[in-house]
């Protein structure tokens, strides 16, 4: 199920031991709905954090995609979610990034981002993988030494901060593509929830996929866009009291 990472080739100890894991990637991109002002400040600030501001020339926030109907997709927001990703996908492959953080505008970081991870970030560098989970809710070894790398073939549930490799873009955005042109329930994936396609397309292909042991990201507790929303998130005043909640895990 798991295995620890390759260590890379190439050999990296000039860049020294102060590396951060943010400093690897060429686009740090944040899917947020325009009308969510509320997770765009949260996610800003989780940023902000760990050294990435809205300054940073690496830094985009993407517009999220809020479709009319769910177009054969679980719901609207399940489609908008798989049409932003792809789009982000579509922008990378474009102007031709080499490595490419994902994050939605529900991350939390959990403490252990917080501490130097020279090694996880030098392993990046190297071109041996394709997907690196930095955040999930997988079951992973609890005897590790030290935080790293663990690769895995197994489907991932989620996809609220990961990276991509150049190398997987386009044959992912073919595919993702392919998805919305089949029935749903086809064998061969059609239009779906995009955690799923990403597994499927992994199930499929060889490629190399990597999950941060442990994991360096969670997700905040918040007004779902994909699925429906409890009767409180569907009255002004107690959405607002809703989200003082939450931001004190009090309801999720």
């Amino acid at each position: 199920m798991f295995s620890t990472a390759d260590k890379p080739v190439n050999d990296y100890s000039s860049k020294g031991s102060a590396m951060s894991l943010f400093d690897v990637f060429e686009r740090i991109v944040v899917i947020n709905l325009v009308e969510r002002n509320d997770r765009r400040r949260h996610v800003l600030g989780e940023l902000a954090s760990v050294g990435i501001d809205e300054n940073d020339p690496r830094f985009q926030i993407f517009a999220a995609v809020r479709p009319e109907d769910a177009g054969g997709f679980p719901s609207i927001g399940a489609r908008g979610c798989f049409m932003s990703h792809l789009g982000v996908i579509e922008e990378a492959l474009r102007d031709g990034v080499e490595r490419l953080l994902v994050v939605e505008d529900d991350l939390r970081l959990e403490s252990a981002v917080h501490k130097q991870q020279p090694a996880l970030a030098e392993q990046l560098l190297d071109s041996n993988w394709d997907f690196a989970y930095l955040g999930h809710v997988e079951a992973i070894p609890g005897d590790l030494a030290a935080p790293q790398w663990l690769a895995t073939d197994v489907p991932v549930h989620c996809t609220h901060f990961y990276a991509l490799n150049k190398r997987v873009l386009l044959p992912l955005h073919d595919y993702l593509q392919s998805c919305l042109t089949r029935p749903v329930g086809s064998d061969d994936g059609g239009p779906m929830h995009v955690d799923g396609a990403y597994s499927m397309f992994r199930a499929r292909h060889a490629v190399t996929t990597l999950i941060a042991a442990p994991s360096l990201g969670g997700q905040r507790s918040s007004r779902s866009d994909i699925y429906p929303n409890r009767w409180f998130d569907r009255l002004p005043v107690l959405r607002f009291i809703a989200g003082l909640a939450r931001d004190i895990r009090l309801i999720r």
